[in-house]
This record gives structure tokens, sequence and C-alpha cells, in this order.
């Protein structure tokens, strides 16, 4: 069985050259750490435009995805640098698709969408054309609503089901975001769980 390696959070810090407060800035925790549907107690989230709420409550990567770019970077990816919540052993997060789900003996999650990057993203990597790279490597991540409440420590185990349906993989998601899809890819995306963000773009 696999298991949680790390969760993750942050207070809200100034955006390195920018006038605003970002919660990217994630450190592990040994704690038990609480996790409802608008995600993890005390984690800060200072734009919910863009971030958190139910759909996003919880981001996740995949320790392969890590160790990844500790490789591509030549340099230690620890926990947290993406600003990730949790880090589960052995996910690649290339495999994952909307649907798929993690529980542990407290916590359902239920992946909804993927992490697109942004500005703020390249200001905490120092680097303007981190975005693109990120992008451009597929291994984005994947957002997750709580289906069940309870508490997130490391060392968890995690009990990892596949969504049975046709999937929409988080690189695939990606890459579109719902742009230019084929009538088929739409109805196969809004058979999916996906966000209620996507839903709506796909539907109105």
């Amino acid at each position: 069985m696999i298991k949680i390696l790390a969760v993750c959070t942050g207070v809200a810090r100034p955006v390195p050259g920018k006038s605003y407060k970002t919660g990217i800035f994630k450190t592990p925790t040994d704690a038990a750490i609480v996790v409802d549907r608008e995600g993890l107690l005390g984690d800060a989230i200072c734009n919910r435009k863009h971030h958190g709420g139910p759909e996003q409550a919880v981001y996740g990567l995949g320790s392969i995805d890590l160790d990844w770019w500790s490789k591509d970077l030549g340099r230690s990816i620890e926990p947290g640098t993406f600003g990730e919540n949790i880090v589960i052993e052995g996910i690649d997060s290339r495999s994952i698709s909307v649907g798929d789900r993690f529980e542990t003996e407290s916590v359902l999650l239920e992946v909804t969408s993927t992490r697109t990057p942004c500005a703020t993203f390249n200001a905490r990597m120092g680097d303007p054309g981190f975005a693109r790279r990120f992008m451009s490597a597929g291994r984005p991540g994947f957002y997750c609503r709580v289906l069940r409440d309870g508490v997130l420590q490391a060392g968890d185990p995690v009990t990892y089901t596949p969504f049975d349906g046709e999937p929409v993989t988080m690189p695939e998601l990606l890459r579109t975001y719902g742009r230019n899809l084929s009538e088929e890819d739409r109805l196969r995306y809004l058979a999916a769980p996906i966000s209620d963000k996507l839903r709506a773009a796909l539907t109105g």
C-alpha cells in the first residue's frame, strides 16, 4: 500500500517583486492536519478567485513527479516547493485522471482538475519562464475535492482507486482545459466528476 510522504501548509508571504501576498510557499509538517471541504486547516489561500475552494481543496503531487523535477533541475526539490499540500508515494501525476480517489483511514479525496501555472509560480521559482517549463513537462499535479473530512498526516497509508469511466488525464487537461474540444471529448469530460468551473465552461 502507498502512503502520504508529506503534508504541507503555508502562511501568507509577499511575492518577490510584487505587491501582493501568496500562500504558495509551503513546508512539510509532521503534525496531523485537519482537512475539510475548504482545504487544510491553517493553510493560507490568498487569491480565492483562482485558488482554493471545495473543488480545489487539496493540491497533490506524486513522489515520482518530485524525483523527476529534482533530476531535471539538478537540485533537490523538497515537498511543498510547488505549493502542493500532499505528496503521495509512488504516484506519477501524468497517470492521474479526474475521478481518481485517494483514501486514508480518515479522509477521502477525489481528483477534480489539474493545476495550471501562473505568474506567482514563476516568482516563487525565481524564473520568469518556469510556468512554460512546467506546462511542457506535463507533470502538473492534481486538485482534489474532499468527500470525507478528517485529518491528514505524513505516513498515512493511502488506497488509490482509479476512476472507472473514460479517463481525462492531468496532462490532457493541462493541454486543453476545455479549449477546442471535439464534441466526443466534451462529452467525455462531462461524464467525469470534473470541477464545477470547468463543467460550467463546457455547458455554458
